[in-house]
């Protein structure tokens, strides 16, 4: 069975909002090999709205060789949950409309490697008080970043985790692997 992992750099103050302004101090051989590894583990991307545009308006001009991240995101199945568009343009994007929790029940019982979600914090949380979040991975990265979106924001339920692995790298930045907690 496949699972749903979100993938999310935050820094210590809980911002998932634009890390390409605050991680790269951080980045090194290891964190590298960790953001690979975690791609390779995924053949599907989920999106919200909000990152695919984000997204399709920036990736889809680069190439592997401009950055390697450009050769798996141009090339990946995308789907993208929107309740506001009514198609999508990018390359290998499918747009989820209607009952997106049973697609992506349905889509989860397929044989596949992991639908992996990167940013889109606001599916996360929903997918995560559904029960369809299997996985929460996060690059925590020791920097006070002040302002921007939040992971978690909108003040929702309580869903309890359990902490399945961890790891620090000499930046600094920690992986941290949760799971919902069983019950």
């Amino acid at each position: 069975m496949r699972k749903i992992v979100a993938r999310l750099f935050v820094s210590l103050d809980g911002v998932t909002e634009a890390p390409e302004k605050w991680t790269s101090p951080y980045f090194n051989e290891q964190v590298g090999q960790e953001i690979g590894a975690q791609m390779a583990e995924a053949d599907t991307l989920l999106l919200g709205r909000r990152t695919y545009e984000e997204f399709a308006a920036f990736w889809p001009d680069k190439t592997a060789e401009d950055d390697p991240f450009a050769g798996y995101i141009n090339t990946v199945p995308k789907l993208v949950v929107s309740t506001t568009l009514n198609s999508v343009e990018w390359h290998n994007s499918t747009l989820l409309s209607g009952d997106v929790a049973e697609q992506l029940a349905m889509l989860k019982q397929q044989p596949g490697k992991d639908i992996s979600i990167t940013g889109s914090g606001t599916l996360v949380g929903s997918l995560l008080r559904q029960g369809l979040l299997d996985e929460l991975r996060l690059l925590l990265y020791p920097v006070l970043v002040g302002t921007g979106r939040r992971l978690f924001q909108d003040g929702s339920d309580q869903v309890p985790l359990e902490l399945v692995d961890s790891r620090a790298f000499d930046t600094g930045v920690v992986a941290l692997v949760y799971q919902p907690a069983r019950t």
